[in-house]
């Protein structure tokens, strides 16, 4: 990065520590050293030569990687667990460990987990103002009916006070279940699971095979694929243009 000057919260995104809006609350905090001098200014304008540290870490800027990832079923979605469960970071490589999920899949889903160190960009495709569309396959016990679908698109209470929503159609009956595909824009815990359980027809398998325009196309459960900058780009005007669509 050439000397310029540039916003301290832009700089520490652009160094995929975290977002611009967590490195608000980081600069709020007291939290973030410029050249040994703690800054609390939000807006503060620095030098790209400067010094920033947040704790004992110095933030530089790194290359922005983006890939996308086949989640198999098993591995839970964090880079630490308390409980010491397996984690995608105990089977992905060492080139892509510090790279972080957008959103997460639980442990017994499968499919499409978008991973990167830029935190901008994770919070504008992760957040509910903006309405990525998160399509799944899902197999559930039993029949369901349009009634159902219904039901779901007009919202289930989940938790208290908390309302999930999802678009679905029933694409075949498999003997005695069936296999849906479901369209989340919210980002609920367990949401589908919670959704399915309330209407008496658990689930069997859940696949995530799209965010965006972002799919699984040419991956293999446990491959992982570079998105490359003209990708990464056409993913950033989408958002933009969803966002403008939302506002």
């Amino acid at each position: 990065m050439k000397n310029q000057k540039v916003r301290l919260n832009k700089y520490i995104a652009s160094c995929g520590f975290c977002s611009r809006r967590k490195a608000d609350e980081y600069i709020q905090a007291g939290k973030v050293r410029v050249n040994g001098v703690v800054i609390t200014e939000l807006g503060f304008i620095i030098s790209t030569k400067d010094r920033v540290m947040i704790g004992n870490e110095i933030i530089k800027p790194k290359p922005l990687t983006y890939i996308r990832y086949y989640k198999p079923a098993g591995y839970i979605t964090t880079m630490d667990d308390e409980k010491d469960r397996k984690t995608i970071y105990d089977i992905l490589p060492e080139e892509v460990q510090n790279l972080k999920p957008v959103g997460r899949l639980d442990k017994d889903s499968t499919g499409l987990l978008i991973l990167t160190n830029d935190g901008d960009f994770i919070n504008e495709l992760s957040h509910p103002s903006v309405k990525v569309p998160k399509v799944y396959r899902v197999t559930a016990q039993g029949k369901l009916n349009l009634n159902d679908l219904v039901v779901m698109e007009k919202g289930i209470e989940i938790e208290p006070n908390q309302i999930a929503y999802a678009y679905a159609r029933i694409i075949e009956f498999e003997g005695k279940n069936t296999v849906l595909e479901m369209v989340l824009y919210q980002g609920l815990n367990r949401q589908i699971r919670k959704m399915l359980d309330f209407l008496g027809h658990p689930v069997i398998s859940l696949k995530r095979t799209s965010m965006g325009p972002v799919d699984l196309q040419g991956l293999k459960k446990g491959q992982f694929k570079y998105l490359k900058p003209k990708q990464v780009q056409q993913i950033k005007n989408y958002l933009k243009k969803l966002s403008k669509e939302n506002t």
